[in-house]
């Protein structure tokens, strides 16, 4: 027994089982996809949308992962390499488009561009044209939605791009000039393979949110495998069709990280370090060109819609702002407290049982822990269903036995089901930020406190817990945020007439009361902020 202790402690075996029941999600989908569809709803989706579920999904993901490669690259490499007027401001400024939600800005768009919207009506006034005298591209398409994509996700390149350049030696960049490249040549051949590892794991976060996103989708009418699980649970009413079309989703996403991975080969991309590259200083000229590129992703991810939702929210607002608004907030704040603090528990817990007990096993956890952050909200949500499902019946089961009560769903029926969708969704964020805390921690710091009498909870209340404050106030920020402007996990996993600030949106905007979604849609964005701007001071340089 005393061998069994040593080698399996408490804190060990109960982060294993936290690993475990946050993992359910993702378990219970790919088990329940092993069973055999009823109804035939899985062989009509095979023969008639399936085809379209897969073409739309690739489509969308890569072409805003190759979108915001392109924006977020070449913005990177300005704001790294180069010095002019205004450049410090626009290094934090690009981050921006990550406060606003997609789906938000694919109203606000939607509402602009329409053949009713105010730009086409301008158009037709300043040249007196009618619906047949012109054409203007539809917004609500699948190209639109790469364009609206892209500009929201390309600070997912952007961050890890200019890290990587800004890291750089200058010396390959001075060879590859001796040798006769241009400054593009030397771009091209030398800077962006370098680069390439962090180029494609902000490409691999960019389509993972693709394929993970509801509202935006949903409302172009694009059919993709996020909107087919939604439709198949509810419309079908067959959780065995929506967990093999989530399980095909989890393929999808698995089978792009593969080959990106499989694509680098042997290569190495280390320059071995060396001396940092200075920055020229840019003409006025070639300032003003280097400002117009990066002004637009910017203008385009967040500017012009705050602009246009913030038009509409002064012009035709919601009528009923006031109580009800206060109310949404109410649950959607009630919900990110209680989700952050919880997950910000277990990720402190998975992360001081790896920092106690290193090696393989405790690594493999906290991995197996955080595989719900790849997975779309909407599967996360159906896997989180199935069990909960199960686990409720068996309450009431054993209420009506030993109570002679009915108690009623006690978890689906209630925010608990959501929450827990909520951490197994997010703990990934909150994990990530107490590892890099921890990590800054030297052994030496424990040995200390342990050699003064402080040991376990001691250890952790009065010595790492105050020099993690950093990394705890940034991941529970995260997560807050995260939760804030989460949809597709909300409007499954939701109580029935229990509504927050998310799922009000898209509500509005499904009864095509653009202006009205503008006032939550707006505090969304305001809450999203937070993070960015937490995020930018790292960024300074």
């Amino acid at each position: 027994m005393t061998a069994y202790r040593t080698r399996y402690p408490p804190l060990l075996i109960t982060a294993i089982f936290m690993a475990l029941l946050v993992s359910m999600p993702v378990i219970s989908i790919v088990f329940h996809a092993l069973q055999t569809a009823s109804g035939g709803v899985w062989s009509h989706l095979v023969s008639t949308v399936l085809g379209d579920y897969v073409f739309n999904s690739v489509a969308l993901a890569l072409g805003a992962g190759l979108g915001a490669a392109v924006l977020g690259t070449a913005t990177a490499w300005i704001v790294a390499m180069y010095r002019f007027r205004g450049q410090s401001f626009l290094q934090w400024a690009l981050l921006l488009p990550l406060a606003m939600p997609t789906y938000v800005i694919a109203y606000a768009y939607t509402d602009f561009f329409q053949y009713a919207g105010p730009l086409q009506t301008q158009l037709r006034d300043w040249f007196g044209w009618t619906r047949s005298d012109y054409w203007f591209p539809e917004i609500r398409s699948l190209p639109g939605a790469i364009v609206i994509f892209s500009l929201v996700f390309y600070p997912y390149v952007y961050v890890l791009a200019r890290a990587a350049f800004v890291e750089r030696s200058a010396s390959l960049i001075d060879a590859a000039r001796c040798l006769g490249c241009s400054p593009r040549e030397a771009f091209f051949r030398v800077a962006l393979p370098l680069a390439r590892p962090a180029v494609a794991g902000g490409v691999a976060l960019v389509v993972m949110e693709s394929l993970a996103e509801f509202g935006a989708v949903s409302y172009f009418g694009v059919p993709t495998f996020t909107t087919g699980i939604y439709r198949a649970w509810y419309s079908f009413g067959d959780p065995v069709a929506a967990s093999q079309l989530a399980a095909s989703l989890l393929g999808v996403v698995a089978l792009a990280l593969v080959l990106e991975r499989a694509s680098r080969g042997r290569a190495t991309f280390d320059d071995k370090g060396g001396r940092p590259r200075p920055r020229p200083v840019l003409s006025i000229p070639r300032a003003i060109l280097a400002w117009s590129l990066c002004s637009v992703p910017l203008i385009g991810g967040f500017v012009l819609p705050a602009g246009l939702l913030l038009s509409m929210a002064a012009s035709e607002g919601d009528r009923e702002f006031g109580m009800k608004y206060l109310s949404l907030a109410g649950n959607s704040l009630v919900l990110a407290v209680t989700a952050s603090l919880l997950t910000l528990g277990v990720a402190l817990l998975l992360g001081y049982a790896g920092r106690l007990h290193p090696g393989r096993l405790t690594t493999s956890v906290k991995r197996f822990a955080a595989l719900g952050y790849a997975v779309p909200g909407t599967v996360i949500a159906v896997g989180a269903l199935i069990p909960l499902t199960a686990l409720d019946h068996l309450l009431i089961n054993w209420a009506q036995r030993h109570l002679a009560e009915d108690i009623g769903l006690v978890i689906t029926g209630s925010a608990i089901a959501l929450v827990f969708a909520y951490l197994a969704r997010f703990l990934a964020v909150a994990l990530n930020a107490i590892e890099a805390s921890l990590s800054r921690l030297r052994p030496s710091i424990d040995e200390a406190a342990r050699s003064l009498g402080e040991k376990g909870i001691g250890l952790l209340a009065r010595v790492h817990i105050p020099l993690l404050s950093g990394g705890i106030i940034s991941g529970m920020l995260l997560v807050f945020v995260d939760v804030m402007k989460e949809l597709p996990a909300t409007i499954v996993l939701r109580p029935f007439n229990f509504e927050t600030l998310a799922t009000q949106v898209y509500i509005l905007a499904a009864d095509e009361r653009l202006a009205e979604a503008a006032t939550p849609s707006l505090i969304i964005v305001a809450v999203g902020l937070l993070p960015v701007i937490l995020l930018s001071r790292t960024l300074r340089s």
